[in-house]
């Protein structure tokens, strides 16, 4: 449809496809042309219209709620890729995903053609966010765009009409505030949740099934208040001691009817006291009335309807939860039943027509009638509805705005919402009800005792609003100074009892008044606490913590941080509530809450203990590591176990390796170049190597540590079919291109090969299993498999897994030593020394690699004796006086071998670790050939003696022979 002469193109933009294709029909009176935009969900509608004078051409379209997203930077993302105390401050931003890039094209392109752009967002502060996301786009693809907001609060004609006729100008404000809660809630969240989940989910047996290594132990900042109060609740209950009381109870019947009298002190705890009274109340039974009141009473009808009343009262009064009903309402909402759902208003404007409504109402078979008496003013039934003190100047509270008995599409709880939404509407419109109320007082021996009771005398806002009552019993007529016997003066026990589980609607209560959440979202974060199995909801709606639930409240309730409780969480929403009027600036809220929750998160972490053993009191400790916090991403199955995945680790020094996570049950482990500055794996699959899926490492080498020739940054796969990787690895472990300049610290190793100068991250060089043909993996010395001399006897340590591309599979290995089942062609020996870093000032693990910490032994048989252990965690343990046994071997010479009484001390202080067992011999070699100082181990780690298979020479190995290939 072309548009008319002079008439402006105007680009209308809604929330969802059905609210675009409602304000499309409204204003077009169905004269409508609808056309595909590039998103086959979210079509495009043309007519023309006129805003006020000026003649437009309209194209309405839509969005699907949210365009953009809020994440981290890529590195970030993935839950090993970093501390979680850097997610405080890492970069974030806005992205369109993958999924809403179509409807991205369509705004763009529709956007380019027209001079306007109104925005028919939700009139919300979530809804003016989306706005401005939207905004974003469009004025992206046309900069000269004018900007309007249409604000309407029903999909009724005289409501869309209306806001078109008096647009208005989007508010920035509004979006701040939501900016600040998402950047809030995403660090917060994102932090927390991977420190419980990667600290907890290893450590016990969640899960009897064995689902527990998907499970994800989230925190919310509005999610975990939450949950406190359950768990208070369920605390209180369990805390209650129940006490026996006792009471005194009279009745007395007459000619009109009985009348049940209680005591005035209510019960008391003491059974002899209780005795004495009513013994005297028995001796002097005459009661005499000294007291009669008679006074009118009302009971005022509701307040109008706001979310979280509806929520609370759809649960007391239709059985339904807070996040069906929601789902209902907006169902409801766009359909054009009734009016916005997420509210937080409760008093009506003073210019809304309150009697159009209720007129809309007449004609309906149940209620109609009463919406007739409303309206008549004989009835004098009609009162202006109460003003609840609640504004938020976006919505109207949540009313009727089209007349149905019940649309054949309806469920049941359809019908539900819509007649409560009615019903209460009609009632907050009408008179309060009126009953008169007497009080009879009496006295029994110096005891006081009293009865009520209530007759209405006119039900009116009660007529319509079935979901109240108000009744009582009819007093028989007792005048001052009446005097009677009881007819019946009993002495009843009974038990103190505990207050019940939150019930939904009283949860709903205690997240408004303490301002956890919004209006919108209360029920989401009561659905993320029965989807995360923190709590559980029975028939009665009434709530329980799991175990992992009270574990967790109870973990941080030990450290004596209160982030479970709901403080915390209301100040945020106040500082969200001061950026939406313009009080406080984002960057200031941002700012003041992420430096208060990052010091709670340190806190957290140093006292992670507490956590650990609340988790213990309800589940059992598993027999996996705990992964907590390193930096870790799965790469591919481990093909040493068969059980678990190779993960990407950074370590604290700052080197990088694969290691199986089923580590220490498998000890599989690839060491990477030291030379490497950063790695992540990325979500690129090799096609080649098996098996799979072996995913791509993207890694970033120090620039000096590698010829000019090459980039610093590469993606890899270490699965064998990289020739970059390998050269570059090759490179790394031979020296990088600033070599020259440090030749004072390299040596020669038996084979004559060069090596750089020792590391502390072990070794910077992988060796290829495939350099191994016919050949053991070499081991310098019997005591500590895996070291190598240097000319000033400092040992060096042989790389923990080697790492080449010409991997080869267990069949490959003809003719020599075979490698234990590892279909990944890695090596792993274990073997590093003590003793190798001793001289030096360390003794080094020889499971991690890292330096381990001196102790002193205090058991009565070493007490005073001076012990070696690993920081990490590691079994490794070693005697001081037992290194000292070591004789390093002196003048070593280039390409020459240690002397025979040093190699003889070596080797018999490690057969005497080992009780003094034989090594294997291999390719039966005399027991003279131990005496070369070299010795050889499997890829199994089992000793085995051996030499160069070309030229029988033990000085070097095959794969450096100078005779290999004549």
């Amino acid at each position: 449809m072309p548009p008319g002469g002079g008439a402006i193109r105007v680009l209308n933009v809604a929330e969802k496809p059905s609210v675009a294709k409602a304000v499309a029909e409204i204003l077009s009176r169905g004269g409508m042309q609808s056309r595909a935009g590039r998103s086959r969900y979210n079509r495009v509608f043309e007519f023309n219209y006129a805003i006020g004078n000026q003649n437009c051409h309209m194209l309405v379209t839509s969005v699907t709620g949210h365009l953009m997203e809020l994440d981290f930077d890529d590195r970030y993302r993935k839950w090993y890729s970093c501390d979680p105390v850097v997610l405080f401050s890492a970069p974030v931003r806005k992205v369109v995903p993958q999924d809403k890039q179509d409807i991205k094209r369509t705004l763009e392109e529709e956007a380019r053609t027209c001079q306007w752009l109104v925005l028919w967002l939700d009139c919300d502060r979530e809804g003016e966010n989306i706005a401005y996301e939207v905004v974003e786009i469009c004025a992206g693809a046309n900069r000269h765009l004018n900007i309007y907001r249409a604000r309407f609060s029903a999909l009724i004609p005289r409501e869309i009409h209306d806001a078109v006729q008096h647009l208005a100008r989007p508010n920035k404000l509004f979006a701040d505030a939501v900016d600040a809660r998402q950047e809030i809630d995403l660090r917060i969240g994102a932090s927390f949740t991977r420190f419980q989940t990667m600290l907890l989910k290893d450590a016990f047996v969640l899960d009897a099934t064995g689902e527990e290594r998907n499970m994800v132990l989230s925190y919310g900042p509005c999610q975990f208040p939450t949950l406190g109060f359950i768990v208070e609740r369920f605390w209180e209950i369990q805390a209650h001691e129940p006490e026996e009381f006792w009471t005194i109870n009279c009745s007395h019947t007459s000619d009109e009817g009985t009348a049940s009298f209680g005591w005035i002190r209510g019960h008391l705890f003491d059974y002899s006291s209780a005795v004495v009274i009513y013994e005297m109340c028995v001796e002097e039974p005459m009661a005499t009335v000294h007291n009669v009141r008679n006074q009118e009473k009302l009971k005022y009808p509701p307040y109008p309807l706001s979310t979280v009343e509806l929520q609370k009262r759809a649960s007391r009064c239709c059985r339904m939860s807070s996040e069906h009903t929601m789902k209902v309402a907006e169902e409801l909402y766009q359909s054009g039943f009734i009016s916005y759902p997420r509210t937080e208003t409760d008093s009506f404007s003073p210019n809304t027509d309150l009697h159009a409504i209720v007129h809309e109402q007449v004609n309906h078979p149940v209620w109609g009638t009463y919406a007739q008496r409303l309206l008549n003013p004989e009835e004098r039934l009609w009162r202006n509805p109460s003003n609840g003190g609640h504004d938020d100047k976006a919505h109207p509270p949540i009313h009727p705005t089209k007349f149905s008995t019940g649309e054949t599409n309806w469920s049941e709880d359809h019908r539900k919402v819509y007649e409560l939404v009615v019903r209460h509407f009609l009632a907050c419109c009408s008179q309060p009800a009126v009953g008169a109320e007497t009080t009879v007082e009496i006295d029994i021996a110096g005891e006081q005792f009293n009865a009520s009771g209530r007759v209405v005398l006119a039900k009116n806002y009660l007529d319509v609003y079935r979901y109240d009552s108000w009744g009582g019993s009819l007093l028989p007529t007792y005048t001052v100074g009446q005097q009677f016997v009881p007819t019946t003066l009993t002495l009843d026990s009974g038990v103190t009892r505990p207050p019940p589980l939150l019930a939904e609607a009283d949860l709903l209560s205690c997240m408004d008044k303490a301002g956890i959440g919004t209006d919108a979202t209360m029920h989401e974060h009561i659905k993320k606490l029965l989807d995360r199995c923190y709590a559980t909801k029975d028939a009665n709606s009434r709530f329980s913590p799991t175990n992992l639930g009270e574990a967790l409240v109870m973990g941080y309730d030990e450290m004596g941080y209160e982030l479970w409780k709901p403080y915390l969480r209301s100040m945020m929403e106040a500082d969200m509530k001061s950026v939406s009027i313009g009080t406080k600036s984002k960057a200031e809220v941002l700012e003041g809450c992420l430096q208060q929750m990052e010091a709670c998160f340190r806190d957290a972490r140093a006292n992670k203990v507490k956590l650990l053993d609340a988790m213990g009191t309800f589940f059992a400790r598993s027999n996996r590591p705990i992964n907590e916090t390193h930096p870790v991403e799965v790469v591919r199955p481990c093909g040493a176990c068969n059980d678990s995945e190779m993960l990407l680790k950074r370590k604290p020094t700052g080197g990088f390796m694969v290691g199986c996570r089923g580590y220490p049950q498998c000890r599989n482990v690839v060491w990477l170049p030291g030379s490497l500055a950063e790695a992540a794996v990325t979500q690129q699959i090799c096609p080649t190597c098996v098996p799979g899926p072996v995913y791509k490492i993207q890694f970033k080498f120090n620039r000096r540590d590698i010829p000019a020739s090459f980039d610093a940054d590469h993606l890899g796969c270490i699965g064998g079919c990289d020739d970059v990787l390998k050269e570059l690895t090759e490179l790394s472990r031979f020296g990088s291109r600033t070599t020259p300049a440090r030749s004072q610290s390299q040596t020669q190793t038996p084979s004559g090969v060069r090596q750089g100068p020792p590391r502390q991250d072990l070794h910077n060089g992988l060796r290829s299993t495939g350099q191994f043909t016919n050949e053991h993996t070499p081991v310098m010395n019997p005591q500590a498999r895996g070291q190598s001399h240097t000319p000033s006897g400092v040992r060096q340590a042989a790389p923990r897994q080697d790492l080449h591309t010409g991997f080869r599979t267990g069949s490959q290995f003809a003719n020599e030593q075979t490698p234990g089942a590892n279909p990944q062609g890695f090596r792993s020996t274990h073997t590093q020394n003590p003793r190798n870093a001793s001289e030096a000032g360390q003794v080094l693990c020889t499971t991690c690699g890292e330096a381990s910490v001196a102790r002193t032994a205090n058991t009565e048989a070493n007490r005073g004796r001076r012990f070696y252990k690993c920081n990490a965690g590691c079994n490794f343990f070693a005697w001081e006086d037992e290194l000292e046994n070591v004789v390093p071997p002196r003048g070593r010479g280039r390409g020459g071998r240690g002397s025979s009484s040093s190699r003889q001390a070596s080797a018999s202080a490690s057969a005497g670790r080992r009780g003094g067992g034989r090594g294997r011999r291999s390719r039966g070699r005399d027991r003279d050939d131990d005496a070369n100082g070299m010795t050889f181990v499997s890829a199994t780690g089992d000793t085995v003696h051996g030499c160069c298979f070309t030229c029988g020479d033990p000085s070097h190995f095959a794969n450096v022979c100078p005779n290999r290939g004549r």
